[in-house]
């Protein structure tokens, strides 16, 4: 039987990954045509670019929840060209009126939430990289549809108000500490480290790993979001590390899976704890 704890977190990942695509829909649903061609962070690629690649990695986990034989078939015409396969599919849903890539997009969410809420909760699902439960892919689509979703807001020069929905964000960086060492072939840290984050009401602490731990970062949980998608450049955001280790990792965070990212350019995103985003930098291939 399932534990009705895991259950409980796991509808609520699914939630807030429901309500980070609308909010993202709101952005963009009313942008005039020419606007979708705006250029985005992601060098070559515009807002119908981020908008068609979100769409395509839900389809993907659709596919992963509920046709593993198409979703296989899907990773062999990806490992066919693994080099581009992700721009391939990013430049096909750009092809798209915007209309109608935006309804396809709302169509697979619609779908997606369905098939997540379906899911066994103990079961682990395909994924390009190891197999994933459900809660977990929800975890993982949200991070992606906020990360692309900042690239869009920074294509439009608006700013986003961050949410408590940044928890999932946080916890995947933290988690994926270790990963962003092995993709430079660097050694880990044996020890954890103390992370403690202002969550974006202001008065809360999202807090990670032993409280008595030498190797510490605190800042703004929204600061914190923005380095690990590699939004944002260190030098940038208001994040302050504790002893060597801690101080290297900020150098080097990375939520997401893939090869180490160049990240964006100091000065071409936020003045440091100020909230403002510009449309300046690169995004990391990697990232999308």
């Amino acid at each position: 039987m399932p534990d009705p704890s895991a259950v409980d977190a796991a509808v609520a990942v699914f939630a807030d990954l429901r309500e980070e695509g609308r909010e993202l829909e709101a952005v963009v649903r009313e942008l005039p045509y020419p606007d979708w061609a705006l250029p985005t962070p992601a060098s070559g690629w515009s807002i119908a670019h981020q908008i068609a690649h979100l769409h395509w990695t839900d389809r993907a986990s659709l596919l992963s929840l509920t046709d593993a034989a198409g979703f296989g078939v899907m990773v062999e015409e990806a490992l066919k060209a693994p080099d581009s396969f992700v721009d391939e599919g990013a430049e096909e849903g750009a092809a798209l009126p915007p209309a109608e890539l935006l309804a396809r997009w709302r169509a697979t969410r619609a779908a997606l939430d369905e098939a997540l809420a379906a899911a066994s909760p103990d079961t682990r699902f395909p994924w390009y990289g190891p197999p994933m439960k459900a809660a977990s892919m929800a975890s993982a689509r949200l991070m992606e549809t906020w990360a692309h979703g900042q690239d869009v807001a920074d294509a439009l020069g608006v700013r986003r108000a961050p949410t408590a929905r940044l928890r999932h964000v946080a916890r995947i960086g933290v988690r994926a500490r270790d990963y962003a060492y092995a993709v430079r072939g660097l050694p880990a840290p044996a020890e954890e480290f103390r992370v403690e984050l202002t969550a974006p009401d202001g008065a809360s602490l999202w807090t990670y790993g032993p409280p008595d731990a030498p190797q510490r970062i605190t800042g703004p949980a929204l600061d914190f979001c923005l380095l690990v998608t590699q939004r944002a450049h260190r030098a940038d955001l208001a994040l302050t590390a504790a002893g060597p280790d801690a101080d290297r990792w900020l150098d080097i965070a990375q939520a997401f899976a893939g090869p180490a990212g160049a990240g964006r350019e100091p000065g071409s995103g936020r003045e440091p704890g100020s909230g403002r985003e510009s449309g300046a930098g690169r995004e990391p291939g990697a990232a999308r």
